[in-house]
């Protein structure tokens, strides 16, 4: 009998297995400069919980080459829509955090937002099946400040090092130039803590209905400052004012062909007649004590941290008023990074947003220059900028006239003041080394949305949608796959493959046919 799974197989969808079978076996992985690379899943960190290291070359290596892959469109988040508007503060949570939009009650900050698909092209569908970029800037009186997310409150990975890995799985086969299932599936099932948001995507949420339904999330673990200095750990959450809606696997498809640019129209549209769309800011809180105690890692990105133990604060509002007067000025050149951070809030020792911390400024250098903050939709107006960055390419204000450009001077050049100084934190010295967390528990979360979030005709549907697009890999990736919804669930495995082996079946007919 006919091997079900490679019945119906093109040679563009075999590429990767004949490749296999013609190189036989790996070679040794190095770096760009040819040295081998002992281990390429972990990066180099003191402890398992601290920050990464500057002199790790092979994380650096990767996400250098990485960052200019593409030229001159966005490596990722390439196709996608913004606008302009405020935030309002509404709630007082200044014991928590100096931050300059939340200084009080009342008070307005204008903002810039755009919204995304990740892996897809410029020209590719607003409606696919991804998730969806949310960043967010807001100018303020200490410089512009960046919450870079998803509308996922989780990623794929937990390690930098894989990002550029995974991205590629989810563009094109290098050598047939199309999306190529052995590649998602193969990548996804290897790594087992990309389960968590797998089962998001393949949800209902994978397809919201553009994007004025849908929430937004800062992921990551960031720090929060007050006034006297004492810090706390916190996330961020823009719960949609419209409500959640969303678009059935049908209704994607038949967009995706008759309206691809349908969320950016459908926003323009909304702006454009008044019915400025808006989102609630919440925050969670979690104290350094309860950090340390925590029974897994809070700074773990395919996590989340639960709701009934850390209860969603209100913050403020977010209204977004005014389309952009031109998109490539104002949206194409618009430049997010979770490294634009200003007083009151810091990064973690969450390692994807450490990682972000590099990758995203050096990416805007040389998509958009080193000059990019001076791009009118990146310059901090609402700040008085003064440093001893000088030169480069477009430069196109003053460049800061006379004033000296070196530092420390005795020409009245701008001095630092200790009164901004960062907060401290202590870290308990480590061994320094690259600390595998493919054997952190990968499943329990999953488990709980899988039961405790999605209702069973969701069930139904995040099993269909998987199953279809699964099926499109080999078995034995297909067997690995699956065997990771299992260990979240075994009925949300069982599911799976009864869908599979249904979709085999009528497969078969048609060729026996």
């Amino acid at each position: 009998m006919q091997d079900i799974s490679m019945a119906g197989r093109d040679k563009a969808a075999n590429q990767l297995e004949e490749y296999k079978r013609a190189k036989g076996s790996p070679d040794t992985l190095t770096t760009g400069i040819g040295s081998p690379v002992g281990n390429k899943s972990a990066s180099m960190t003191v402890g398992p919980r601290a920050p990464l290291l500057m002199h790790d070359f092979v994380y650096t290596d990767e996400m250098a080459h990485f960052n200019r892959e593409r030229i001159p469109e966005r490596v990722v988040h390439a196709k996608g829509g913004g606008a302009f508007g405020y935030f309002e503060c509404t709630h007082d949570v200044t014991k928590y955090t100096k931050l300059k939009p939340f200084e009080f009650v009342g008070k307005k900050t204008p903002l810039v937002v755009r919204f995304s698909t990740v892996g897809g092209e410029s020209g590719s569908a607003d409606t696919a099946r991804d998730p969806r970029g949310f960043a967010v800037k807001m100018y303020t009186e200490e410089g512009n400040w960046d919450i870079v997310g998803n509308n996922t409150p989780i990623f794929f990975i937990r390690d930098p090092l894989m990002f550029a890995s995974f991205l590629h799985t989810q563009k094109r086969n290098p050598q047939t130039h199309l999306k190529d299932m052995d590649m998602f599936w193969d990548f996804i099932s290897l790594r087992p803590e990309t389960t968590h948001q797998v089962s998001f995507l393949f949800s209902d949420r994978g397809t919201p209905d553009g994007y004025r339904h849908m929430n937004g999330y800062g992921s990551h673990t960031f720090k929060l400052v007050n006034k006297d200095g004492e810090a706390v750990y916190c996330k961020f959450h823009f719960k949609v004012d419209q409500g959640i809606r969303n678009l059935s696997a049908e209704q994607a498809a038949q967009l995706a062909g008759s309206d691809p640019d349908y969320a950016i129209r459908d926003l323009y549209n909304a702006i454009a007649d008044g019915n400025y769309p808006s989102w609630s800011l919440k925050i969670q809180v979690m104290t350094y004590e309860q950090a340390e105690q925590f029974r897994w890692n809070p700074f773990d990105l395919t996590k989340i941290w639960p709701q009934g133990e850390f209860p969603l604060i209100p913050v403020g509002r977010m209204v977004l008023n005014r389309n952009p007067n031109n998109y490539f000025a104002e949206v194409e050149q618009v430049a997010f990074s979770p490294s634009h951070m200003i007083p009151g809030v810091e990064s973690s020792p969450d390692k994807m947003l450490q990682g972000r911390l590099f990758s995203y400024p050096d990416t805007h250098r040389h998509r958009l220059g080193s000059n990019y903050l001076q791009i009118p939709v990146n310059c901090p107006y609402n700040a008085r900028l003064r440093n001893y960055q000088r030169d480069g390419p477009q430069t196109v204000n003053d460049n800061q006239g006379g004033a000296p450009n070196y530092f420390p001077n005795s020409f009245s050049g701008p001095i630092d003041d200790k009164k901004w100084m960062e907060h401290m934190d202590k870290y308990s010295i480590g061994q320094v080394g690259r600390y595998i967390t493919t054997d952190d528990d990968n499943f329990t979360q999953v488990g709980t949305f899988f039961n405790k979030v999605l209702s069973p005709a969701l069930r139904e549907n995040l099993t269909s949608n998987i199953a279809g697009h699964l099926i499109g890999a080999q078995d034995f990736i297909q067997k690995r796959a699956i065997g990771n919804f299992a260990s979240a669930d075994p009925v949300y495995g069982q599911m799976i493959q009864e869908k599979i082996d249904k979709l085999k079946a009528q497969k078969q007919v048609k060729i026996e046919a």
